[in-house]
């Protein structure tokens, strides 16, 4: 296959996911972007910028709580999420000042980031039971494929490497936003935060992805 048309492959499967995920997309960006925005610019010139802050924190927090409770799944994905939700609440009731409140997400994109390198480090890459998780919610066979390869070392450096590269990109995200937001104006920073974001999970997803296939080329054995 050429380069062209691998291109071509992949940009196809690229909009067919668009085409089937459009609505889900759209309203992830509306509640997690435009609704926050809207309400601060809404209320901060009547209630100050931390309860501003804190009333532009509710649709997140909702959508969080509808997705883990349409999902229910009991995996290593859905146990993060309700991590998640649950730091996020105690963010929301405990208050605090409006850099604080600005920054909570960012507090819980901290914790991960130190458990995906402190897992690495001592040499439980946090990757593999998400990964695994992940398989499972596809297919039974994808999971027992990966299972049976658990003890390989291609794939046991490629989950190290995956969950170093995750650590570092969510550490990376957690300090340039503690920068941002003692730099630039809270109304500026409630549109810059969910951008970067959406940056650096769709940055590392994406990696993730072709790291993951490029691995796949090499450590899956090809049939005769």
């Amino acid at each position: 296959m050429s380069a062209v048309t691998a291109e071509a492959d992949r940009m196809t499967k690229i909009m067919a996911w668009l085409r089937d995920n459009w609505l889900r997309v759209g309203l992830d960006v509306a509640v997690n972007f435009a609704a926050p925005v809207l309400i601060f610019n809404w209320a901060e010139p009547q209630w100050g910028e931390t309860r501003a802050l804190l009333a532009s924190t509710v649709p997140p927090l909702l959508w969080g709580v509808g997705s883990f409770v349409k999902e229910r799944k009991v995996d290593a994905l859905s146990v993060i999420a309700l991590a998640g939700i649950t730091l996020s609440l105690l963010m929301f009731v405990s208050g605090g000042s409006a850099q604080l409140i600005a920054l909570k997400e960012k507090m819980i994109t901290l914790l991960f980031g130190f458990a995906f390198l402190g897992s690495a480090l001592i040499g439980k890459p946090l990757i593999h039971p998400l990964a695994r998780a992940t398989m499972a919610r596809h297919s039974r066979e994808a999971a027992e494929s990966f299972d049976a390869r658990r003890d390989s070392v291609g794939q046991r450096y490629t989950v190290m490497v995956m969950t170093w590269v995750w650590g570092v990109g969510l550490l990376a995200d957690t300090l340039l936003s503690i920068l941002l937001v003692y730099s630039v104006p809270m109304h500026l920073y409630v549109i810059v935060s969910p951008i970067l974001g959406y940056i650096t999970f769709g940055g590392l997803g994406a990696w993730t992805f072709l790291y993951r296939r490029h691995r796949m080329k090499m450590i899956v054995p090809k049939p005769d």
